[in-house]
């Protein structure tokens, strides 16, 4: 991502080939609810239906196309050897070195954004969602046809996390190239392989780099207890996805997440201070306290062991768990997301107990739900543009709303399965409301918006043709297999006007500014850059969304059904 220097610094950015996903065809899913004898019938009444509503009726949008695109994006992300079954096609082996001259193995994980460093926060963040995702709407990504590409996409970052944790208090917190500081370029890491000064000093693919490739780690000496605890976060919900079909990798992940909360809990102190080249890029500006109550949270999810429960009860008042009232979810500031998995205990008769601090993480995650659908206090609302966009600030502000529309998604859910409502400050809201609003920010991203675009990229008939992505915007290295230089990126690629080469699908870019306006420009890198972490939590809702609509479908079958009796 490219550098950042708002107050809050809560940022960042952040394949030709469409791979051969299956997406089941509606009507084909419909199908099965009716009997051969009737299909005529219904499929002439469908499509008469479909021409009606199509001239009259607000868009409609294929989550399942969504969905599967999304999810080859982190396929164009991946850092390492690529593997025979990568659909991503003009992709091709990188970073294979990385972590030679420290003498450890660092080769593998993912791009986080646009440039060629790998940052652990960020990373590790996105493979917590990936993963929370998966775990919320399992079912429904394998309905989609798209479990295993989900389940890769995790292994893929955690593999990389087994690497880097190397010993019990030892963790390679970022790894890229190394240089001098460029100025006109910015991306952003945290666990960190190579040196984002260098790395944005360079536009180039990563098949190509010969610059120096730098790590960095926290240990003892240097700690780094939000990186660690986010990294202990990510692997403890993987360790859940992997449970029931890879169990001796479940437990290997469990073993290394509960390691890492014990160091990052025991050795306290925030990772930017120990590997200084990262506050440029991504700073943890909220600390390292959200973190260690999320990453308890998640080895509670994951081992139901008592020990974390009363970590993340214990601790809720003086790590902020029940005093932040916050209006944003990222990958630095865990708050929200913690505070609403903790409301899904009060239903629990073992935490009853509990309730009273419990109802505290409740009501500040309702402050959260609240701010985004307008119904707190005026002065404490997320924002909108005039298009219904949630809007929290101009650097890759599209991060906010996936995350926001996953969460939105996630606690609509369960008040529906507890049946009840939410009272905002504004007014009591149901279920129902709470997923609308969520889905028209999913379909805002999808086109339905004042430039008619989509900002997932490969999505729909338009969408940013300029992605600020080194790899997307040279020809694919196995196209070209000649060198490309840094300088020579730059003058010939990156200054061009014409549309990247290399389509970087299911990406989702920074987004518009805050009047719904966006330019297609590489060097626009707040809009135009995209990160893994906007995408990843896309994946669990446009799974959710493509159920709701395969459910509207059978049901208007079973209806003409037995109108035609």
């Amino acid at each position: 991502m490219e550098e950042q220097t708002h107050h809050h610094q809560y940022h960042r950015k952040q394949t030709s080939s469409f791979g051969d996903s299956k997406i089941v065809p509606p009507l084909v899913l419909v199908q099965h609810c009716c009997s051969s004898s009737l299909w005529f019938l219904f499929f002439f009444v469908t499509i008469t239906t479909f021409f009606i509503t199509t001239t009259n009726a607000q868009q409609a949008f294929d989550y399942g196309d969504a969905l599967s695109k999304s999810l080859l994006y982190f396929e164009a992300q991946r850092s390492g050897r690529i593997p025979y079954n990568q659909r991503v096609s003009w992709r091709h082996h990188s970073g294979l070195t990385d972590g030679l001259e420290q003498g450890v193995d660092l080769v593998g994980g993912y791009y986080d954004a646009g440039d060629h460093v790998k940052f652990g926060l960020p990373m590790a963040f996105t493979v917590t969602m990936l993963s929370w995702g998966a775990i919320e709407y399992l079912q429904h990504i394998s309905d989609a046809g798209e479990l295993q590409h989900t389940l890769e996409a995790i292994k893929w970052g955690t593999d990389y996390f087994i690497k880097a944790h190397t010993s019990p208090n030892v963790l390679w917190a970022e790894f890229g190239t190394s240089l001098v500081q460029e100025i006109q370029d910015c991306c952003c890491w945290v666990l960190k392989v190579g040196d984002g000064d260098t790395d944005h000093y360079c536009w180039q693919r990563p098949e190509d780099m010969t610059t120096s490739r730098q790590a960095f780690k926290i240990d003892e000496e240097k700690p780094g207890s939000d990186l660690a605890a986010e990294t202990a976060a990510a692997m403890a919900a993987a360790s859940i996805v992997f449970k029931n079909t890879n169990p001796h990798y479940s437990h290997l992940l469990l073993h290394h997440a509960q390691q890492l909360f014990e160091f990052g809990d025991k050795h306290r102190g925030k990772y930017d201070e120990s590997v200084g080249v990262v506050k440029s890029y991504y700073a943890s500006v909220s600390g390292y306290k959200d973190e260690l109550l999320w990453a308890a949270m998640w080895l509670y999810k994951a081992t139901d062991s008592e020990m974390y429960f009363q970590y993340f009860i214990s601790k809720a008042h003086s790590f902020g768990g029940t005093g932040w009232s916050i209006s944003e979810f990222s990958w630095d500031v865990k708050y929200a997301g913690l505070q609403l998995l903790a409301s899904k205990f009060l239903n629990q008769e073992k935490h009853k107990k509990h309730s009273d601090i419990l109802e505290q993480y409740r009501s500040k995650a309702e402050y959260y739900i609240c701010s985004c659908l307008n119904k707190n206090n005026n002065d404490s609302n997320v924002q909108r543009t005039p298009g219904g966009l949630l809007y929290v600030r101009q650097w890759n502000n599209m991060q906010y709303v996936s995350t926001a529309s996953f969460l939105l998604s996630v606690y609509s859910d369960f008040l529906k399965s507890t049946n009840q409502n939410l009272n905002c400050h504004g007014g009591t809201v149901d279920h129902e409301e709470i997923l609308s609003f969520a889905k028209s920010q999913i379909d805002y991203i999808l086109g339905s918006n004042p430039m008619n675009m989509s900002y997932l990229v490969g999505y729909g008939p338009r969408y940013p043709k300029r992605v600020h992505h080194r790899g997307a915007s040279i020809v694919s290295y196995k196209e070209n297999k000649g060198f490309i230089g840094c300088t020579q990126g730059y003058d010939n690629w990156y200054s061009s006007q014409e549309p990247n080469p290399n389509v970087l699908v299911g990406a989702l870019v920074g987004g518009p500014d805050w009047q719904d306006n966006f330019e297609d420009q590489r060097n626009n890198f707040m809009q135009t850059e995209a990160c893994t972490y906007n995408t990843a939590p896309l994946v669990g809702v446009f799974a959710k969304l493509l159920h709701i609509e395969n459910q509207k479908l059978v049901q208007d079958c079973n209806s003409l059904l037995v109108a035609s009796f």
